[in-house]
């Protein structure tokens, strides 16, 4: 079940809605998180119930760890410098992520690594053809927070059922955010978000309605022609290849940033406020500010349990910079199990890694200069992130820069929805323009508004302030739009449910 579905706006999420607070309305207030956490794991096993005993059973295993860890802070022996309990807790520590850190390997990139072995040693053994359980990425880093912080003493006023809401809250389960239990519990301990707030159920509708127009009518029209770009396999003259990779440039933010609002939507009905996780990305001025704005949650994941512990900034400045990259890779490598992940991740380590560099010059760029540079490096990049393998991505690069098609006579190999301009119009046009722009004017439509969207207010600040008259009527409007598309379209999947 995604939320761009008849099934989870039209049943599921009323139900889940008008049973938790007609709980709740009748003081039976451990009875509705019951249900929540009931609900959620519904809804995770809707895609496939035989992955449901994996997150049950990684919840019981991280709240027995965290527990065990949580009650040893409290003892007082650990509190001398060399004691034997603050080893032990230490190695229980790591084998709590171990733990979760071989559960993702395995079910994540056994295949890879069997592949890899095969590739350069010459070996031919056979791969297991392992799927992945949907959102193992997402409560698997989750829950190696909570033992962190279990770990530092800061979760010790949780039980199971707790813990189990924290984990499975359906709008962050399956494609995040990925979020502290210090965003969330408190939020549901709070006798102010037990009863109906109206005024959050209207802005949570209007969200939902934002995300929902992005994901379905935006991200969703840019798919078709990015799949034919990338995955056609013909070669693409300049227009193409760049009316290709900005489709898909657009695709994934409008995806993404639209799973995201509606998962602040659908939280914010139950008055639960998840973290933001995108700020206008494609605004930034130079890498970091993007990744500063990019999946907010994971740059800070990165950050916080992998760059800092690698030493962050403090151990001189080549260390810094081998610290930055050896984290993109990483995280690269963390979106999939292929070496596009990687080159993509050291793409975006080796920019920082530049940037941080440049800004030790004092040379700063002009902001036209600044934005035009990081969203060209931005967009290349994700050619390497979309594509199946190298000779794909750089059949895509290569026609970026095939100036000399730019003048042909023939008009553009990338599919427009069977559009022609036919007759006088064509005529009057192929005086005006190239013959292999022309082919593609749809996209470049499309694409220059995309630009202007995404430079306008985003979800979060147009959603500031009184929803009144007009923010209501323009929500209908989004959302009756969306739900035509919805309904019309074939399929429709969150490009990070692969992550």
């Amino acid at each position: 079940m995604i939320f761009s579905s008849w099934q989870f706006i039209l049943v599921f999420l009323p139900i889940a809605y008008l049973i938790y607070f007609w709980l709740n309305q009748r003081r039976l207030i451990i009875a509705g998180k019951v249900w929540l956490v009931a609900v959620s794991l519904f809804f995770y096993a809707f895609w496939d119930i035989k992955y449901l005993p994996l997150i049950i059973g990684s919840i019981l295993l991280n709240f027995a760890i965290g527990t065990g860890l949580s009650q040893a802070q409290r003892d007082p022996s650990i509190k001398t410098k060399n004691s034997r309990h603050l080893i032990n807790r230490k190695v229980v520590l790591a084998t709590g992520i171990s733990a979760n850190l071989l559960l993702l390997g395995y079910y994540k990139y056994t295949d890879f690594f069997i592949e890899n072995i095969n590739t350069f040693a010459g070996t031919n053994y056979p791969l297991p053809q392992i799927i992945l359980p949907l959102a193992i990425s997402f409560f698997t880093f989750t829950q190696i927070v909570y033992l962190v912080d279990s770990y530092r003493g800061e979760t010790s006023e949780y039980d199971l059922l707790n813990y189990s809401l924290f984990v499975t809250f359906f709008p962050h389960l399956i494609a995040g955010p990925i979020v502290h239990h210090s965003q969330i519990m408190p939020q549901f301990e709070s006798r102010w978000t037990m009863a109906k707030r109206h005024s959050n159920i209207l802005r949570g509708l209007f969200i939902f309605s934002i995300g929902l127009f992005k994901k379905v009518v935006i991200a969703d029209s840019f798919a078709v022609w990015a799949t034919a770009g990338f995955d056609g396999g013909q070669p693409l003259g300049f227009f193409d290849a760049w009316a290709t990779s900005l489709s898909y440039t657009f695709q994934l933010y409008f995806d993404f940033s639209g799973y995201c609002d509606m998962a602040i939507g659908a939280s914010l009905i139950f008055n639960i406020w998840l973290p933001i996780n995108f700020n206008s990305p494609y605004k930034a001025l130079d890498i970091q500010d993007f990744w500063r704005r990019w999946h907010i949650t994971l740059s800070n994941f990165l950050r916080d349990y992998l760059y800092i512990p690698l030493g962050g900034n403090r151990k001189g400045e080549f260390r810094t910079y081998l610290n930055l990259f050896i984290t993109f890779v990483l995280g690269g490598l963390w979106h999939g199990s292929t070496w596009m992940f990687v080159i993509w991740g050291a793409m975006h380590g080796a920019a920082l890694v530049i940037h941080r560099f440049w800004k030790r010059i004092g040379r700063p760029l002009h902001p036209v200069l600044a934005w035009i540079t990081t969203f060209i490096f931005v967009n290349v990049a994700w050619v390497f992130f979309r594509a199946k393998n190298i000779d794909d991505a750089l059949r895509i690069l290569s026609g970026m820069v095939d100036f000399q098609s730019i003048f042909n006579k023939t008009a553009a190999t990338v599919p427009t929805s069977d559009l022609a301009w036919g007759g006088w119009l064509s005529d009057i046009l192929l005086k005006l323009l190239p013959a292999s722009f022309l082919g593609s004017t749809p996209i470049y439509i499309a694409i220059f508004a995309a630009l202007f969207i995404v430079t306008q207010k985003n979800s979060m600040e147009i959603a500031s302030g009184i929803i009144g008259v007009k923010k209501i009527a323009y929500g209908i409007f989004l959302f009756s739009t969306a739900m035509l598309f919805m309904l019309a379209a074939t399929s429709s999947v969150f490009l990070y449910f692969n992550f």
